[in-house]
């Protein structure tokens, strides 16, 4: 069980903790990283901030109410996505993961995180399925465990799927050199958001961060190699950033210096 401490979020409502500890389902440490999901990144990170007792276990994505991972079960519910276990924690143990942050900075933070969520974290999914190499290192081995008889239909199946998946997102269409192009307008603009701040919104860390961490430290990971990975490196400032959150948030993990 991970106890997290409240030390990175100021609560403007009167707060309570669980009555057991969440349970947290990710999909495990893998590539380098602390989960290969961003998205399990994230919540696991906001559950830390926000001070709450959690547990964190191996989870399938069949198991989860919306089909993939992280989810959550708390007193009983079980719930599915990152943004929506967020809201749960937020609005169930009076926890203000933006408390301090003027109604401006609200709206700035929720463009941001459609800025990693719905355009770079594409880049993380293309840089490892679709390209063959990091596929056959990375994702291929997620089939491992299924039957031998059945291994390599279930792999081109999935494969398939995730190949239209990011095709409707965008990246699918376009070649390499478009899409690192595409990604290094994004972090650039990132780049210029978090300045020489320490967060992306100020002097403490708020949800946004949670989210940052989870795509920037996927895209950065050595375990891959990408052309959006060697233009990440073009940017000191966000190289400093996520090693700053990773020794702050995982500082038992065994992260490999982005600014090294």
């Amino acid at each position: 069980m991970t106890a997290a401490r409240n030390t990175h979020a100021r609560n403007t409502h009167a707060r309570s903790m669980p009555a057991q500890p969440i349970t947290l389902y990710t999909g495990g440490a893998l590539f380098g990283l602390p989960d290969a999901s961003p998205f399990c990144i994230k919540a696991e990170v906001q559950l830390k901030m926000a001070g709450l007792p959690y547990m964190k276990v191996q989870g399938m994505p069949d198991q989860g109410p919306k089909g993939q991972i992280p989810y959550i079960e708390d007193d009983g519910t079980r719930l599915g996505d990152s943004t929506f276990i967020r809201g749960h924690v937020e609005k169930t143990y009076g926890v203000d993961l933006d408390a301090g942050l003027t109604p401006q900075q609200r709206a700035l933070s929720w463009t941001i995180e459609r800025l990693l969520e719905n355009q770079l974290y594409w880049t993380v999914v293309h840089s490892r399925w679709l390209i063959p190499e990091n596929f056959a290192k990375g994702p291929a081995q997620f089939f491992t465990r299924v039957p031998e008889a059945m291994r390599d239909q279930m792999r081109q199946s999935v494969l398939e799927r995730v190949t239209n998946n990011v095709r409707a997102a965008g990246p699918g269409r376009h070649s390499d050199a478009e899409i690192a192009d595409l990604c290094d307008r994004s972090l650039s603009a990132l780049s210029l958001l978090l300045g020489d701040q320490p967060y992306l919104l100020g002097d403490r860390a708020t949800a946004v961060d949670a989210t940052a961490l989870g795509v920037l430290a996927s895209l950065l990971t050595p375990y891959f190699d990408t052309e959006v990975r060697r233009r990440v490196l073009n940017y000191p400032n966000l190289l400093a950033y996520t090693d700053r959150l990773m020794a702050q948030f995982f500082p038992d993990f065994a992260w490999v210096p982005a600014a090294a």
